[in-house]
């Protein structure tokens, strides 16, 4: 089964950053979920909207 949640060291590893900086994205993102009215999960990030906010035209955009 495919997981549709990332976890802060798959966002690390995907964004070749820290994992402190990966928490301070994937809250980032968290908050905009919220603010739609989504309910989200502290430490995890939706998959399929780390993508669509994280790159553009294949490019990463944060």
């Amino acid at each position: 089964m495919d997981n549709k949640f990332m976890r802060v060291e798959e966002v690390a590893e995907v964004l070749e950053v820290s994992t402190s900086f990966a928490y301070k994205v994937i809250r980032q993102l968290n908050d905009e979920l919220k603010s739609k009215g989504y309910i989200t999960i502290a430490g995890r990030i939706n998959r399929e909207y780390f993508y669509e906010r994280v790159y553009h035209n294949g490019k990463v955009v944060i």
